[in-house]
């Protein structure tokens, strides 16, 4: 087992990392006799509720279910209100601890209620994709969607603690695999070179969901983002670099709607897209690129623009961009493999340039 901590102070919290972690109760850094609620799916709810209802009744703890619909298009706040009354209608104080056993929906809905329910209460994060292993369960990013721009509604709010059970991956489609590997090649892509060159060369065992492949990648990510977040908590600085690809890729999934694109395939084009406006701003070179472009393609991921998507599309979503300052588009680039930055005031004719090249790749 692998254990990472993020330093935050008063608020540092520990992650752990391994196969079969659900049979370690405590792990979970509760007490005994807690009042514990569940939050997750209808798709994962099967698979692992019961698992997690046993390692809290081995503690002692109060635990109750709540399931709600899977997918993208249901982080909204339609949804957090559902949370929200089931909390109330259930006289639950704030010694309530909470449970996000799912992926990164799961994760960033119950995160966002976490933070609201009566000024907030504690909540941990159990996920059960690559994705939200690798990212979006570690920094304290919480958020529902609006119909406007992705995670536009939300808040700052860090977990006590984090639980990754490799093993979970195994009930995981393909494709949501695939999706997770574009967080994945992106903490290569703009901080770790040596990282870069590991995935090239063990795509496959990782695809094979070799136990100690797995807990490498994953562990590595995790390190990454905890030293990250340690330094820049809110991003202000260092941390806009994990949106490597993001606002493209949020473009993308505001255009076609939550859900039809996965977060992580929309990441992917918008990464290529990104490396494309840096090899034209003569910040990496064409072989720089073409690696970038061969390891996505090698994780099964998708790098083309969508037809259906026009320059204006793109334009539109992406000055709705969190990382817009005075009306100017910030966008992370990469200046090599391994290192990256963030660059304001690249003109919109390189960025379309980059847009359409995506179109034929």
């Amino acid at each position: 087992m692998e254990r990472i901590t993020v330093s935050l102070d008063e608020r540092s919290y520990p992650i752990s990392i391994g196969a079969g972690l659900f049979n370690d109760p405590a792990l979970l850094c509760l007490s005994a006799k807690q009042k514990v609620l569940i939050i997750t799916n209808h798709t994962v709810a099967p698979l692992y509720a019961d698992k997690l209802t046993v390692m809290l009744d081995s503690l002692g703890c109060q635990s109750a279910v709540l399931e709600l619909p899977d997918g993208e298009q249901y982080k909204t706040l339609d949804t957090f209100n559902t949370i929200m009354s089931y909390l109330l209608e259930h006289n639950y104080s704030r010694d309530v601890v909470i449970v996000a056993l799912g992926g990164g929906v799961i994760g960033d809905l119950v995160g966002f209620a976490s933070a609201c329910y009566q000024r907030g209460v504690d909540f941990i994060q159990v996920p059960t994709t690559l994705l939200s292993q690798v990212d979006s369960s570690v920094g304290g990013k919480t958020a529902v969607n609006h119909p406007l721009g992705k995670n536009m509604i939300g808040a700052f709010y860090q977990p006590k603690a984090v639980l990754i059970d490799t093993q979970c991956l195994s009930t995981l489609p393909e494709r949501e695999f695939a999706a997770g590997m574009a967080e994945v090649i992106k903490y290569g892509i703009i901080y770790d070179q040596d990282f870069f060159v590991w995935l090239e060369q063990n795509m496959s065992a990782l695809y094979a969901l070799d136990e100690e492949a797995l807990t490498y990648a994953i562990a590595r990510c995790c390190q990454i983002k905890a030293e990250v977040v340690a330094q820049d908590e809110k991003e202000a600085g260092i941390r806009a670099l994990l949106n490597l690809g993001h606002t493209f890729g949020h473009a993308i999934e505001a255009e076609l709607g939550y859900g039809n694109w996965l977060h992580g395939e929309a990441v992917a084009a918008g990464t290529v897209m990104a490396a494309k406006t840096a090899q034209l701003q003569g910040l990496i070179s064409e072989p720089e690129l073409e690696r970038i472009k061969a390891i996505l393609l090698q994780a099964k991921l998708p790098i083309h623009t969508p037809d259906s998507m026009s320059f204006d599309d793109f334009i539109k979503h992406m000055m709705r961009d969190k990382k817009v300052l005075a009306g100017e588009l910030r966008l992370v680039l990469p200046t090599g493999i391994g290192t990256s930055e963030v660059v304001k005031g690249v003109p919109q004719a390189i960025i379309q340039q980059a847009i359409d090249y995506c179109r034929t790749v």
